[in-house]
C-alpha cells in the first residue's frame, strides 16, 4: 500500500486516554489510511518521529481566533502550538449573524482593513475557504451578534418580536453548521440579558443533534458558585448539554475553596445532564478594559458609552461606582492589571505598564486613568490581568470533567497584531501544559490524560466523528513533539515567541509546520455541526 505521508518511529499517544504504543501512521487523501509497522511502505513524504510522540491534533475548545482569522490566515501562533482545530464565536462573539446595525454592533478590530461581506454563517464560513486556513474552524453563534441583530444593545428584556428574532438567528445558525450558542454574561448587552431570556434562544438550539449551551458565566462577588449554578440551570431547562467558558476563580477572598465551583457539576452529572468545562494554564486573564466597568455606563453600546465617559457628571458618578470595585464588587488591585494593546500611537508607550503605574505617572488616581484610558481609545483598549492561585489551576485541570481552551486568538509576531502584548496563551498554552503539568508536574495530569484533554475530549463535546484521535479512517490532524523538550516560551514581558519542541504539525494530512517552520500550507476548512 502506498502512502502520501507516513509519519515513522513515533510513540503514539492517541487522543482517547488509552495507554501509548509505538507504531508508524501512514496518510492518503488527508485520512490516516493505516496504523502499524510501516516502514517499509512506499511514500511520497516521510516525516521521521523517533524519539517524539505523535498526538492528534489539539483542539482549542475556547478561541477567539474568528477575529483574527479574517486577517491572518496562517493561524501562525495556534498552529506553531500544536492546534489544529479552533473553536470559535466564544463569550458571546460571534462575526455572524450581522443586522442592521453591522459588524460594529458585533465587534470588529480596529485593525483590521477587510470589509464584513457576509451576514450568516455559511457567508462567513466561504469567506474563510475562499482564501483558505492553516487549521479547521468550527463556529458557534453569539448572544451579542443575536442581540446586535435584533438591535437589542440597551439595558432592557426583549420584546416578544427582539426575542422571536434571537431565537431564529439562533436556529438558523445552528443548522448552517454552528454548534452551539454561546453568551458573555460579564459583557454587555449579555450582561442585561435575564435567565429567562438565555433560556428560550438555547431551547431554539435544542432541536438539533448534537447542539449545547456554553457560556462565559455571570459573576457574583460574593457568590462564585451562582455562576456555575445558573449556567447549568439555562442547560437543563432547554435541554441540551453545558459547557462552562475558562473555569477560575478570580476572587482572591475565595482562592480556597475551588470545589465549591465543581460540587454544582457533580450534581447535575448525578441527575444525568452532560456538563463539562474548559480552562487555560495561567494565573492571569485578558480582555477589554470596558469589561470591567459599571453596566449602566455601557447600556446602549460602545458609542453611548463614550458620551457618557465624555460628560462630566456621569464621568464622575462612574469613577465614583468603580472605586467600589469590578463585577459587583470584587476588590481592584491597579497593579495587576497590565495593558496589552491600545489603538493610538499616542499611548503606545503604555502597553505593558500596569494601571498603577500609569496613574503614578499622570499624577491621577486609577480609577480616573482607567477610564482615562477606555476615552483616549475609544475602547479598543485590552489588558492581562492576574487574578488567579495556581493551586486552583492544578485543582480544576485534574478534574475529569476539564478540557482545554486557550482563550486566545491566531496570530503572529508579523502580523497587524504584532505591536500589541497578547496574553502568553496565544502561543503557549498547549505546550505550557504539556511541559509544565505533565513533564515537570507528573502528579497533575498522565501524558495520556492531556492528550485526551486536549484533544479526545473536546471531539467529544463537539461531536466530531473523525477528529481527536489518532484511528484508522479518521482525518489526519497530527502533531509531532518531543516529551523532554516541548515547553513554553511566550511570557508576558514577551508573548510574540513560538514554543520549543514540537517539529511537526499537520493540518488534514498536509505539513502546516514542517522542520519547526512554517510551510504557508492553508489545508483547514469549515468543519460543520452533524458532519
Amino acid at each position: 500500500m502506498a502512502f502520501e505521508t507516513t509519519v515513522t518511529g513515533g510513540t503514539i499517544v492517541d487522543g482517547s486516554g488509552k495507554a501509548r504504543y509505538e507504531a508508524d501512521i501512514g496518510i492518503t487523501d488527508g485520512v490516516i489510511a493505516a496504523i502499524g509497522d510501516l516502514i517499509r511502505a512506499e511514500t511520497a513524504r516521510t516525516i521521521d518521529a523517533t524519539g517524539h510522540v505523535v498526538a492528534p491534533g489539539f483542539i482549542d475548545m475556547h478561541s477567539h481566533s474568528d477575529r483574527t482569522l479574517i486577517d491572518d490566515r496562517n493561524a501562525e501562533s495556534k498552529v506553531y502550538q500544536g492546534v489544529t482545530t479552533e473553536v470559535v464565536g466564544n463569550c458571546s462573539y460571534s462575526p455572524f449573524p450581522v443586522g442592521p446595525l453591522g459588524p460594529s454592533a458585533i465587534t470588529r478590530s480596529h485593525l483590521s482593513k477587510v470589509e464584513w461581506t457576509w451576514t450568516d454563517h455559511d457567508g462567513y464560513a466561504e469567506f474563510l475557504e475562499s482564501d483558505g486556513i492553516s487549521l479547521n474552524v468550527a463556529n458557534q453563534v453569539g448572544h451579542t451578534a443575536l442581540r446586535a441583530a435584533a438591535g437589542l444593545l440597551d439595558n432592557r428584556a426583549p420584546t416578544a418580536d427582539e426575542l422571536a428574532v434571537m431565537c431564529r438567528l439562533a436556529a438558523e445558525s445552528v443548522e448552517q453548521g454552528s454548534f452551539s450558542f454561546t453568551t458573555g454574561l460579564t459583557l454587555p448587552p449579555g450582561s442585561y440579558a435575564a435567565t429567562e431570556e438565555l433560556i428560550e434562544i438555547t431551547r431554539a438550539i435544542a432541536p438539533y443533534e448534537g447542539a449545547f449551551y456554553a457560556s462565559h458565566a455571570r459573576l457574583w462577588a460574593d457568590n462564585h458558585v451562582n455562576a456555575v449554578e445558573e449556567t447549568i440551570e439555562i442547560g437543563e431547562a432547554a435541554g441540551v448539554p453545558v459547557q462552562y467558558s475558562h473555569m477560575a476563580i478570580i476572587d482572591s477572598r475565595v482562592f480556597d475553596t475551588p470545589e465549591v465551583m465543581i460540587e454544582p457539576i457533580e450534581r447535575a452529572r448525578s441527575r444525568g445532564l452532560d456538563v463539562t468545562y474548559d480552562m487555560y494554564p495561567y494565573i492571569a486573564g485578558g480582555t477589554h478594559l470596558s469589561q470591567m466597568v459599571p453596566e449602566w455606563l455601557q447600556d446602549g453600546g460602545v458609542e453611548k458609552m463614550l458620551e457618557r465617559l465624555r460628560t462630566p457628571d456621569t464621568r464622575r458618578r462612574a469613577v465614583a461606582d468603580l472605586r467600589k470595585g469590578w463585577f459587583r464588587g470584587l476588590p481592584w488591585e491597579w497593579d495587576t492589571i497590565v495593558i496589552s494593546h491600545v489603538q493610538s500611537e499616542a499611548n503606545h508607550d503604555i502597553v505593558g505598564k500596569s494601571v498603577e503605574r500609569i496613574a503614578e505617572e499622570r499624577n491621577d488616581d486609577p480609577a480616573e486613568v482607567y477610564l482615562q484610558l477606555i476615552d483616549e481609545e475609544d475602547n479598543n483598549v485590552g489588558c492581562v490581568a492576574v487574578n488567579r492561585r495556581e493551586d486552583n489551576i492544578r485543582y480544576f485541570m485534574a478534574q475529569p470533567y476539564a478540557m482545554f481552551g486557550s482563550d486566545g486568538s491566531a496570530v503572529s509576531p508579523t502580523g497587524i497584531y504584532g505591536d500589541d502584548k497578547p496574553h502568553p496563551r496565544f502561543y503557549g498554552c498547549y505546550p505550557r501544559i504539556l511541559g509544565r503539568y505533565v513533564r515537570e508536574q507528573p502528579a497533575v495530569l498522565s501524558l495520556e490524560e492531556a492528550i485526551y484533554k486536549a484533544a479526545g475530549f473536546p471531539a467529544e463535546r463537539m461531536g466530531f466523528k473523525d477528529r481527536g484521535l489518532l484511528k484508522e479512517g479518521c482525518a489526519a490532524d497530527i502533531v509531532v513533539f518531543d516529551p523532554n523538550t516541548v515547553i513554553d516560551n511566550a511570557t508576558f514581558d514577551d508573548p510574540h515567541r513560538y514554543s520549543d519542541g514540537m517539529p511537526h504539525i499537520l493540518v488534514n494530512g498536509k505539513p502546516v509546520i514542517l522542520d519547526g517552520t512554517h510551510t504557508g500550507a492553508r489545508p483547514g476548512r469549515v468543519l460543520r455541526r452533524g458532519e
